[in-house]
């Protein structure tokens, strides 16, 4: 790749990460300024792209549990929001067609509902990247963004069937038969592996194998790579792969983004369309919340969902391609639609930033829109008579939460915001509840300044979750202990800011088994009470 690009998109990216911003808006600006000065993109960022891409997809798919795609709130949601954008956009774009506006003159009705079936998608490679930057990827309303996500792509898997005018090869069945054939073997392989470069390679071979199956017999490729990636996702080290993959990935996605933004040089009147277009992406977020909230979802989890949902998708330049290449549309449409793309990204990166706090601020008038009654894993619950409580259960958590039983017996309460990971610790005999300690309406529901929690012990992945529970507990009245776990040094500014007792890095102090335990937990000799800050 030519030097200039890696330099631009690290430069550009390290000024958006200073200023709050995830790094993919500075990659996004990197393109349209390389593109200014007419660099151009060339076949080799093009293939790095599409692998990042093809990356992504089958670290979902390791990630991916069928179950979820049958929640109503899922294949529902995506189909109504579906049907209602292609709809109102399909109407509002044969209006403007109507007047005569450039580019727009020449659309009749099958063309707008086209441009408007392309602009009804969401970006799963934005969506996920921003759940994982943020650690939320086992959250709720994670879940729920990601299964709407797969719907979509089921969907697009069929218009590109239809649309292209070949339908899959007959061998297109044998295939998906196979798969089930083959299935113990490479989940035999993947055992063999190891933990090291075996591995690795096995993890890049799965999806390589599956895009180019899939595209052999007439299949999106990128399915094949999330179909592969569903198949050992059964397996105890899907979870080791995924991680393995993540820094491949991420540096794949950064050719994407790039990609993105260096494609197509824009008129003047590209731009404005482009503008116009994506000053109706609140009403797509809008109704996303909407549709979730009457599927009995709380307020909180479908702002969150619906905020990652709401800009158009990468979806919509192959649509574009398809529309361009067939004659349906002309060539400007295509670098319309990446405008567009683009501006949405760089629109609902500070939205999906700042989303708690947002919902912080409106959260009296969002939660109006919700239903009375809730799904099971939304209802609040009773942290009872426990004297400390572990957030976060992970690695790091579930050792904290066990050590803390073995000295102080059954006065440990541990909370995570994973229902999966909830459901296994019960399992395992550990009092553990769901929730979301970035959520304020957590904080509001537990009241921690009416329980007899002394201690609290944060293990979160994310600095900037910790810090938010740590004031929503400041705030709330809580006169106990916090102690919290951070990755980087730096990162315990940000929580002695916040108001922290004790913070540890993990890296330092064996922190996988608490062996010395932190400072802040050193000097009980007995299990805590809420009786200040002398212990």
């Amino acid at each position: 790749m030519d030097p200039v690009l890696i330099i631009a998109a690290f430069v550009l990216g390290v000024v958006s990460s200073r200023i709050g911003l995830p790094p993919l808006v500075g990659y996004l600006i990197a393109g349209f300024a390389l593109n200014s000065f007419g660099i151009e993109a060339g076949d080799q960022l093009e293939t790095i792209a599409n692998a990042g891409v093809t990356l992504l997809l089958f670290t979902i798919g390791l990630k991916l549990k069928l179950k979820s795609l049958a929640s109503p709130d899922v294949w529902a949601g995506a189909t109504i929001h579906m049907l209602i954008t292609v709809v109102v956009f399909g109407a509002g774009i044969k209006l403007l067609a109507i007047t005569g506006l450039p580019s727009f003159n020449l659309l009749n009705w099958k063309l707008a509902l086209l441009i408007a079936f392309a602009l009804s998608f969401s970006s799963t490679v934005f969506a996920v990247k921003v759940f994982e930057e943020k650690r939320e990827m086992a959250s709720r309303h994670a879940g729920t963004a990601i299964g709407i996500l797969i719907m979509q792509d089921i969907i697009a898997v069929v218009f590109l069937a239809v649309s292209s005018g070949k339908t899959p090869s007959i061998w297109a069945v044998a295939l998906i038969g196979a798969l089930f054939l083959i299935r113990p073997l490479l989940l035999r392989f993947m055992s063999r592996c190891g933990h090291g470069e075996l591995m690795m390679l096995f993890g890049i071979l799965m999806p390589a194998a599956g895009y180019g199956g899939f595209e052999l017999v007439g299949l999106k490729g990128d399915l094949g790579a999330l179909v592969f990636g569903m198949l050992v996702a059964v397996h105890p080290k899907a979870s080791e792969l995924a991680k393995a993959l993540l820094s491949f990935k991420d540096l794949f996605l950064v050719g994407f983004f790039l990609n993105i933004g260096i494609s197509g040089s824009p008129t003047l009147a590209a731009v404005g369309i482009a503008i116009m277009l994506s000053l109706v992406m609140p009403l797509k977020a809008a109704l996303f919340f909407g549709i979730l909230t009457r599927f009995k979802l709380r307020a909180r989890t479908s702002l969150l969902a619906s905020l990652s949902l709401a800009n158009y998708s990468e979806f919509g330049l192959i649509v574009g391609a398809i529309g361009v290449a067939n004659g349906w549309i002309g060539r400007e449409w295509l670098v319309i639609l990446a405008i567009a793309l683009s501006f949405t990204f760089i629109m609902a990166a500070p939205a999906n930033s700042f989303v708690h706090a947002i919902y912080a601020r409106w959260s009296n008038r969002l939660k109006r829109f919700e239903s009375v009654e809730r799904l099971p894993d939304e209802v609040p619950f009773d942290v009872g008579d426990a004297r400390i409580a572990v957030i976060g259960l992970g690695g790091i958590g579930t050792a904290a939460y066990d050590e803390m039983r073995r000295r102080y017996g059954e006065v440990v309460v541990g909370i995570d915001f994973s229902k999966d990971s909830v459901e296994a610790h019960l399992k395992l005999g550990r009092r553990v509840a769901f929730g979301d300690a970035s959520d304020s309406d957590f904080w509001e529901r537990t009241d921690p300044s009416k329980t007899s929690i002394g201690l609290v012990m944060l293990t979160l992945p994310d600095p900037k979750a910790s810090a938010f529970a740590i004031r929503q507990l400041k705030e709330r009245g809580y006169q106990g202990q916090i102690t919290a776990s951070v990755r980087y040094e730096d990162e315990v500014a940000v929580l002695k800011q916040a108001g922290i007792d004790a913070a540890y890095i993990i890296y330092e102090e064996a922190a996988t088994h608490l062996r010395p335990p932190p400072a802040g937990c050193r000097r009980f000799r007995s299990p805590p009470t809420r009786r200040g800050k002398t212990y």
